[in-house]
């Protein structure tokens, strides 16, 4: 049993590394939430901020994905308050796109517990854009225009595509038969600019379409409703909150398009931080913190230590669990013949399930995001390396072994302890390391939905299709795998030399 017994204390060691920094305060915090595009990781900041500084304790869990899984995670209580749009909510929120008015959309969401405050100051709406250059050639000043231009490559955010107020609602309004592909938000007009793409859906509020020298088709149809920008809460929230709820309400009406349009331009051209610049706007007379210009400025910012907790935290506890249940369904598998298949099955396709949509399933069903949610997630895809190579491992031990064993009187379970595990654990022990360094590279999924770790640089600088932000991000998972790797080669060595 020595190597069982290293890796299980090598895990657990390797936890309380994890867990202890991990550690967060306890007590009434006021949970803000936001989606994953500039504008919503700016207001987020700017609701948290502005709770804080009325002196209450609030956290942003910033990016958690598109609508359903921010608005899911508002009804299942994960998150108190979150920005969002009137025409969002009418048509996404509630499927009443001909609902309009704030109160009449506080009337629709009072059942639900749930209510808006009135309009922050702009709207933000969807729109079409494509260069003006190319626009002004072809004729295109409308979106009925695109009519007679079919042959034009749409790419379109994904959230876009399969909103009722986005392409389905949009093509059948104005006849359009063009097939968009769908693309992030983020890298859009990176495509518009190398012409991959002709035309993409934005936000009236965006600053790169003046830097880039976008033109904003007309709807002359009127098919986009007013997003006029509101946050969206817990009727519960004032109660529990009243000081910082007095403090949020001084935020409506306070936000111009103009004043939206240049927040948004320090974070995506100038590489302003969210949080500086929600800090600007709150204390315009606090001078700016200077933007971070280089790779390894990035790489050794004060949130790595953070990051790298939370991402050892998510991969030993997943990794655990996943041993936890995998061996024995392993072993189970390995001595019964009829019960393999279906168990390789089950671990199996589980391997096939999309990651963020697995995620945005279990929210609902765990009533939660973070941490717990994204634990189970990992734990699941880490079961198949885990499972087969028990079971594969089992099964190599020989049977002469195995009836020498019983011949000496073992009983069953003895035999399966002195033998049979001893001779698989090599092949299971690689099974735990691919596990392992697996879900290192997965773990970064977890901060969509609010669970940290070094997916919170990868989440932001796709957000703000910042290369310098991603490699932060991603240079440390992929340093993490390899010395996740090397550990277990390096205790494989060593248990070799013991035996």
């Amino acid at each position: 049993m020595p190597i069982a017994r290293a890796v299980c204390l090598w895990l657990s060691a390797l936890l309380l590394c994890a867990v202890a920094p991990a550690a967060s305060p306890t007590g009434a915090t006021l949970q803000v939430g936001s989606k994953r595009f500039t504008e919503s990781y700016l207001l987020g900041e700017i609701v948290a901020q502005t709770a804080q500084r009325a002196g209450a304790t609030a956290q942003h869990r910033q990016g958690l994905g598109n609508t359903a899984v921010v608005f899911e995670a508002l009804k299942t209580g994960a998150i108190d308050v979150y920005p969002e749009y009137l025409g969002t909510i009418a048509a996404e929120i509630l499927k009443q796109p001909r609902l309009d008015g704030v109160e009449a959309l506080r009337a629709a969401l009072a059942p639900q517990g749930l209510g808006i405050t009135a309009p922050l100051g702009f709207s933000n709406g969807y729109a079409l854009a494509m260069p003006a250059v190319q626009a002004q050639r072809l004729g295109i000043q409308r979106l009925s225009d695109l009519k007679a231009h079919p042959e034009l490559a749409l790419g379109l955010s994904h959230e876009f595509l399969g909103r009722q107020d986005g392409w389905p609602g949009l093509a059948a309004r104005y006849g359009l038969a063009q097939r968009p592909t769908g693309i992030d938000h983020s890298l859009a007009y990176e495509a518009l600019a190398s012409g991959r793409i002709a035309a993409t859906d934005i936000y009236t509020t965006d600053a790169k379409i003046a830097t880039l020298g976008l033109r904003v088709l007309d709807d002359d149809l009127g098919f986009f409703p007013r997003y006029d920008a509101v946050l969206l809460y817990r009727l519960d929230v004032p109660q529990r909150f009243p000081v910082a709820w007095q403090a949020l309400a001084a935020l409506e009406g306070r936000i111009g398009v103009a004043q939206m349009i240049e927040m948004n331009g320090q974070a995506e051209l100038q590489g302003r931080s969210f949080a500086d610049v929600a800090r600007g706007f709150l204390a315009p007379a606090t001078p700016a913190a200077a933007a971070q210009a280089g790779l390894v400025q990035r790489l050794f910012a004060d949130d790595l230590g953070r990051l790298t907790a939370q991402h050892l935290l998510l991969v030993v506890v997943a990794v655990l669990a996943a041993c936890a249940l995998g061996i024995p369904l392993g072993a189970a598998a390995a001595a019964l013949p009829r019960v393999e298949q279906p168990v390789m099955a089950v671990v199996g396709l589980l391997q096939t399930v999309p990651s963020l949509a697995l995620l945005a399933m279990l929210i609902p069903l765990l009533g939660r995001i973070g941490t717990v949610p994204a634990l189970v997630a990992l734990a699941l895809y880490a079961l198949l390396p885990i499972v087969r190579n028990t079971a594969t491992g089992l099964q190599q031990v020989p049977a002469g072994l195995r009836d020498a064993g019983t011949a000496l009187g073992l009983t069953a379970a003895q035999r399966w302890r002195s033998i049979d595990l001893p001779l698989a654990a090599p092949v299971l022990l690689a099974g735990i390391k691919t596990a392992a360094v697996i879900s290192v590279g997965t773990a970064t999924i977890a901060a969509f939905i609010g669970a940290g770790g070094y997916g919170e640089r990868i989440v932001t600088g796709l957000a703000l299709n910042d290369h310098t932000a991603l490699l932060a991000g991603a240079i440390p998972a992929a340093v993490l795998a390899l010395l996740t790797q090397l550990v277990f080669e390096l205790g494989e060595r060593w248990l070799r030399r013991e035996e």
